[in-house]
């Protein structure tokens, strides 16, 4: 098993953040300002040794500790996002500095996150600040042309020798052959021998355009909450929150409405059966106050030994095939509580899990 960690590069400063969110904005400031919503609620988490690293220093300090403590686990690379709005680039430091750093060991990989942004952490999702537009053939080319760049980096992450390119939202694109034809001869007109698209299976409408796709990834655990979550638990989930959000409403309280054991999601992660052109997904933790507040899921009872039996599930799974990658949510989504990166609070015990799993014949 070849495991992939989604990274997210919003640890430094930028001058849309900035404007939209308040000036120094970075990921820290809504980890730091969390707050506990109920009795043993562990927040704010608090990133080992204190590091509230930033992503933005030259010299690129935390992606070599960071590529430095993944070779130890036996992470085989990242998935950084890539925020790409029609020739506007969002948050595109730290792969730049990766870039320029090339005695940096960190196999990688990009994903087009080709979602509009919106102030939907403040339940504001109507709320836009950057649309998602696609534009036409010239767009496709220049975006094709800064993807390269990356893409002829030996580090790249490459399957039958062509640079992997995941792409969030697949379904959004009605033109997604077009524009995939064009990134095509982009990249074989850079050299390169095509391209390797694997779209997202996520919580938002299904594509099935599959003569479109090399590949599928599970992106967890929203597309199994969405899609695949046992008929009983979502009635459960639905009452409770609905009955949590009433009381809220009523008596002007914030009482944290959405909750899930989280053996709901982890079960049929592990009951799926999957392609052999599909990757699948799986999550340690999820609590995403820091960023909605009481507003916020949470996944109850994750722990590193749970993790550990569905990882370990997983890998059982996709052992002895060619391409056997497993995509992990996530390195250090720390907003979202959804993170390998060690903290204060557990140490390293959610990688010693992973590590375990690596480890084993």
């Amino acid at each position: 098993m070849r495991a992939i960690a989604m990274y997210l590069p919003q640890f430094h400063t930028f001058p849309e953040n900035d404007e939209w969110w308040g000036k120094g904005y970075t990921e820290w400031t809504a980890v730091k300002n969390a707050k506990p919503l109920f009795k043993k609620h562990v927040q704010p988490r608090i990133p080992m040794a204190y590091d509230y690293y930033d992503l933005s220093e030259e010299d690129g300090r935390t992606l070599k500790r960071q590529a430095k403590l993944a070779e130890q686990m036996g992470l085989y690379g990242f998935c950084f996002y890539n925020y790409y709005f029609k020739g506007k680039l969002l948050m595109e430091k730290p792969l730049e500095i990766l870039l320029k750093h090339p005695e940096i060991k960190m196999r990688y990989c990009l994903c087009w996150a080709n979602e509009s942004w919106t102030r939907a952490w403040y339940d504001k999702q109507e709320e836009v600040l950057l649309e998602q537009t696609y534009g036409k053939e010239p767009d496709w080319e220049a975006h094709a042309e800064y993807l390269i760049r990356f893409f002829k980096d030996e580090r790249y992450i490459k399957i039958d020798n062509k640079p992997v390119l995941n792409i969030y939202r697949t379904f959004d694109i009605s033109y997604l052959s077009d524009m995939l034809n064009v990134l095509t001869k982009k990249t074989i007109d850079a050299g390169l021998e095509g391209l390797y698209v694997v779209g997202a299976h996520t919580a938002g409408e299904i594509d099935n355009r599959k003569e479109l796709m090399d590949a599928y990834y599970y992106f967890e655990p929203g597309y199994t909450l969405k899609h695949d979550m046992n008929l009983l638990h979502i009635l459960s989930y639905d009452i409770g929150t609905g009955l949590r959000h009433a009381f809220n409403s009523i008596f002007k309280k914030e009482v944290l409405e959405r909750r899930i054991p989280v053996e709901h999601i982890y079960k049929p992660i592990i009951k799926r059966e999957y392609a052999v052109n599909e990757f699948p997904g799986i999550f340690l933790r999820w609590d995403n106050t820091p960023r909605r507040g009481h507003k916020g899921l949470i996944y109850t009872g994750t722990t590193p030994a749970k993790f550990e039996k569905a990882l370990r599930a997983l890998k059982n799974k996709v052992d002895g095939r060619e391409n056997d990658f497993v995509y992990i949510n996530a390195w250090n989504e720390w907003g979202e509580g959804a993170m390998l990166e060690p903290d204060v609070q557990d140490g390293f015990e959610w990688i010693e899990a992973f590590k375990r799993v690596m480890d084993e014949q």
